[in-house]
């Protein structure tokens, strides 16, 4: 599909880009590496400034009583058949003044890595890395299988229409012979499932 030429393209980083996170909030979520990002961008679209570029519009700090966090806001852009697309915005964040178990820690790159954020939540609405954000990938396999993939084993799988309606019709007069013998919810669900399923109800009913 056209529309997901990009995301396609994007959507599933090879498994030395990522990192589990061992410890924190955050513990057991997949850390992408940054420069990953970056390359596959490059790969895809060109070089930065000429295939794809970035704006910081502004970053800023907000305070709490023991922690200082610092925010950055940037526009993603990217060049599609020789033209610039609108710009794509990105939010993200990191913390200047930190409490941590043995006293403060401030950061001097408290705003690279909130760029560094904010790009990440621009490019992966483009589609990198997006099957990672979607519970697809785990780094080393697929946990399910993507929505493209979903539907061409769908596909795959779809029975023979001619197969489908001698079941349909072996499970339709095993039903007439059997329904005496089921329940009442046992009979709504053959009849619920034997158009769709008819091998199931078939299965289902040589138990009686």
């Amino acid at each position: 599909m056209v529309n997901l030429e990009h995301w396609n393209a994007l959507c599933r980083p090879p498994e030395g880009a990522l990192k589990q996170i061992k410890g924190g909030r955050l513990k057991g979520m997949t850390d992408i590496n940054p420069q990953w990002r970056y390359k596959v961008m490059t790969e895809h679209f060109g070089p930065v400034g000429i295939g794809w570029a970035f704006e910081i519009v502004r970053t800023w700090c907000e305070g709490a009583t023991d922690e200082v966090c610092a925010f950055a806001e940037i526009k993603l852009f990217i060049k599609h058949d020789g033209e610039w697309s609108q710009p794509i915005p990105g939010m993200g964040g990191s913390k200047l003044l930190a409490q941590e178990t043995n006293g403060r820690h401030v950061s001097d790159e408290c705003f690279k890595m909130a760029v560094t954020d904010a790009l990440s939540v621009a490019m992966k609405t483009v589609g990198v890395a997006a099957d990672i954000y979607a519970g697809f990938f785990d780094g080393s396999k697929y946990t399910v299988a993507p929505p493209n993939e979903q539907h061409q084993q769908q596909q795959q799988q779809q029975p023979d229409p001619k197969q489908d309606d001698a079941a349909f019709k072996a499970a339709e007069k095993l039903l007439s012979a059997k329904q005496q013998a089921l329940a009442p919810e046992q009979l709504d669900w053959c009849i619920a499932n034997i158009q769709q399923f008819p091998q199931d109800v078939i299965d289902y009913l040589n138990k009686f």
